[in-house]
């Protein structure tokens, strides 16, 4: 899964700085043949949301139980799970080199042209074409206008958490990640509510701030300081040579399974909901899986027509292929009601887009050596460290 490797402009500055010495110690951990845990990814997504529909069936009363633990519509258990996923993302960056986006600004113009001028028009578009013209035969008006909403939702909501799993898995740079994460957060704030009020084109929705802002602070905020504090601490008690060599590598399975068994909880929850409507699963997945390769296609062309390096290029085109789908769900079941056609919509937004997001990346680790720019290994070792755990662990 991880991308070739070829030599690195001189003007790139890097983003994360790694002692040189042990980037050169590692570089040729980025060759390395993963572990069974990595190379067959996919399979494994596929038997966890198997696992998690057959788990809901089975025992109904977990997700019951689970639902419990819920604030703002945002789930806690699953909040914990995200944890897992990003915090040993956010523990590799170098949190001083933060500074240096500005000298590499066009990667977060792509990504804020991307997600907030063309993603959600697109979404629309695609959506109300399918929904509404080609599957109105066996799609009632009524129910069409619910499941538009629900795409709606989902291409208005850029994608936050699963965004640094996309990131990772293409040895993108984490700290230039993070910066268009948090911008593309804070744009969400203020901008959410009018495109989803205009696409939809009524005038007295009412979009949950509070779940927008639980959101970012459990999704965003607790598992950055948590990367920010322990790097420190860490590097201070034990040494850089220690952090980079001993701790990061153990990291690797724990970002994986926990996308695992998020996946697992998730559609543990919306188990019968899938099951209860086969069919409309399938029409409602077209324009959804349609409209990611669209918005991908246009973004990574962009990129490379802009000659941003792959460690760039690679998240802002998965960043805008890729939904907030957490928001999504949680916005369309306050908003229309836990049945609605809307909320089906966006869950099947997150059946669909784990599967999808997973063919990309393997897309985009075969084309980098297209782009201008590749990486040597010292910009992010990030898939070098995971590459090493994931090995060490089967």
């Amino acid at each position: 899964m991880w991308c070739a490797q070829q030599p690195r402009s001189e003007a790139i500055t890097p983003l994360i700085s790694p002692h040189s010495s042990i980037s050169q110690k590692k570089s040729h951990a980025t060759q390395m043949q993963l572990g069974i845990f990595g190379k067959y990814l996919t399979l494994w997504v596929a038997l966890c949301i198997v696992a998690g529909v057959t788990l809901g069936e089975l025992w109904p009363s977990f997700p019951d139980t689970l639902s419990r633990f819920t604030v703002s519509q945002v789930s806690i258990p699953v909040a914990i799970l995200v944890w897992f996923m990003i915090y040993p993302m956010m523990a590799r960056i170098d949190f001083t080199s933060i500074v240096d986006v500005r000298k590499r600004p066009r990667g977060l113009a792509l990504t804020l042209i991307i997600n907030w001028l063309v993603k959600p028009f697109t979404m629309f578009i695609v959506a109300w074409f399918f929904l509404k013209i080609v599957f109105a035969p066996w799609i009632d008006g009524d129910l069409g206008d619910e499941y538009l909403a629900g795409a709606i939702l989902l291409g208005a909501a850029p994608c936050t958490a699963m965004v640094f799993i996309w990131s990772y898995l293409t040895k993108g740079n984490a700290a230039y990640t993070l910066v268009q994460v948090t911008v593309n957060d804070i744009i969400m704030l203020f901008a959410y509510a009018p495109i989803v009020i205009l696409l939809l084109g009524i005038g007295d929705i009412t979009v949950p701030y509070d779940t927008v802002l639980l959101s970012v602070v459990l999704y965003v905020v607790i598992p950055l300081a948590a990367g920010y504090l322990s790097r420190r601490w860490l590097i201070n008690a034990k040494g850089s040579n220690w952090f980079e060599e001993s701790f990061l590598p153990k990291l690797g399975p724990v970002t994986i399974v926990g996308l695992l068994l998020t996946l697992i909880l998730l559609f543990s929850f919306q188990g019968k909901t899938i099951l209860d409507n086969p069919t409309h699963i399938g029409l409602i997945a077209i324009p959804l899986i349609i409209q990611t390769f669209i918005v991908f296609g246009i973004a990574y062309a962009v990129a490379k027509m802009w000659k941003l390096s792959h460690d760039i290029a690679a998240p802002a085109a998965l960043i805008g292929a890729s939904n907030f789908f957490e928001l999504a769900v949680a916005a369309a079941v306050s908003l229309f009601g836990l049945n609605s056609g809307a909320a089906l919509a966006t869950v099947v937004g997150v059946l669909v887009e784990v599967p999808i997001m997973l063919l990309l990346v393997r897309f985009v680790n075969a084309t980098s050596k297209s782009f201008a720019h590749a990486h040597d290994g010292t910009c992010c070792p990030a898939g070098a460290t995971l590459a090493k755990g994931l090995e060490a662990n089967d």
